[in-house]
């Protein structure tokens, strides 16, 4: 049985299109934005390949050349992105109950709680930098508890304080161990969103 030699433009079908997976992976280490700028331009070559690749494989669509490797390679790069936005999207999450972000001079934080119990720090910084934390809480009251920190340094504490008449979440305390509520840079979250049930109920 004779094998049949892949062709030049199949080849590139199968590795831009590889490397365009990698690229979207990538932003689950640092963004996408960071790697693409991180890795020299490797990605910027990537995706000329694959617009090279996608071009030629419209063209030979319509001039009913049907390759079916080419197919194979961009469908399965069209599945990644489908993969991909549906695993970021919030039709598969539970609903949110509050938002909070807090800005810095490198970074913004936005703390994103869900009525099942899970959480989200989404950090964004500089140069296109996108790193999500998921962590688990339990609330009681006005007070928030991690059970999974949402993060991996000390920079937010295992319990914080929720103020719904000042649209804040507190994350510094005093020496007596009491919330600092005078909002000052960088001691507290702003609360963008909030759900009217989450000052009612406590999430388990």
């Amino acid at each position: 049985m004779r094998i049949k030699k892949i062709t030049v433009f199949e080849a590139l079908s199968i590795i831009s299109s590889v490397g365009m997976i990698c690229w979207i992976i990538s932003d689950y280490f640092g963004g996408m934005i960071l790697n693409l700028i991180a890795y020299n331009g490797i990605f910027l070559v990537v995706i000329l390949l694959y617009f090279i690749s996608i071009i030629e494989t419209i063209i030979s669509l319509i001039r009913k050349k049907i390759n079916r490797i080419k197919i194979f390679s961009h469908s399965t790069f069209l599945l990644g992105i489908i993969i991909f936005n549906l695993h970021n999207s919030e039709l598969i999450k539970s609903e949110r109950i509050m938002t909070a972000t807090l800005k810095d001079d490198l970074s913004h934080h936005t703390l994103i709680f869900r009525e099942n119990g899970d959480c989200e720090n989404r950090v964004d910084g500089m140069l296109g930098l996108y790193i999500k934390y998921e962590g688990r809480f339990t609330m009681n009251l006005d007070t928030i508890i991690f059970s999974i920190k949402p993060y991996d340094n000390s920079f937010i504490p295992d319990t914080i304080l929720f103020s719904e008449q000042d649209s804040a979440i507190y994350i510094e305390k005093d020496q007596e161990g009491n919330f600092r509520k005078t909002k000052e840079w960088l001691n507290h979250f702003k609360v963008q969103f909030i759900k009217n049930s989450v000052t009612h109920n406590n999430i388990l």
